[in-house]
């Protein structure tokens, strides 16, 4: 669970490297910046910063922040049956670095955990092929492919264009990962003060 303070702090942070890779952003947007912690309590190492503009039954689009070597952790976006019984595939998505590196990690025949640039995560990972993503390059990851990531020392923006994104329904190699952020309230402060 993450503090109402820390969140807060984590969002400016987003705003000031969305200015410093000169993307502009509304008031209206810099108050849904979402600040992922996974579940974990370590920002600083496992988390994720972004901003949704658009998620459609079609397209979505989305401003992502990683700190320096802060990761997202492996996971996969699945298909599956939404809520009128509809079925639909996996997300596909495309990273295009806007400032930093991106370290993204697929699986493939070329993966070693001993060679790779990243700072290896406190999360279970598994696939190691490496793909480095410097500014201005991108690359597109298909449905049900696993994957991680991590900003390199400069810490990363990438933007993602993707099909409709269901990030409640991703599926994580560490069973201790919760995607949904939870935000400590006063009443789970007052609830942890009693314990």
């Amino acid at each position: 669970m993450i503090s109402k303070r820390e969140y807060a702090q984590y969002a400016e942070r987003t705003l000031q490297a969305f200015a410093a890779a000169g993307i502009a952003v509304t008031e209206e947007e810099a108050r849904r910046i979402e600040v992922a912690d996974f579940g974990l309590n370590d920002l600083s190492r496992v988390g994720l910063q972004l901003l949704v503009y658009v998620n459609t039954d079609r397209v979505c689009a989305k401003e992502m922040v990683l700190f320096p070597f802060q990761t997202c952790p492996e996971h996969i976006h699945v298909g599956g049956v939404d809520e009128n019984g509809a079925r639909y595939e996996g997300k596909q998505e495309t990273f295009r670095v806007r400032k930093g590196t991106c370290y993204l990690y697929v699986g493939g025949e070329n993966g070693d955990p001993n060679a790779i640039r990243a700072v290896m995560p406190p999360t279970k990972v598994t696939v190691f092929h490496e793909i480095v993503l410097r500014e201005g390059e991108q690359y597109t990851l298909y449905p049900e492919t696993w994957h991680w990531f991590q900003a390199g020392a400069e810490g990363a923006v990438i933007s993602e264009f993707s099909t409709t994104s269901r990030d409640e329904s991703d599926l994580f190699r560490d069973e201790r990962i919760r995607r949904i952020p939870e935000i400590e309230t006063e009443e789970t402060k007052d609830a942890d003060d009693i314990k």
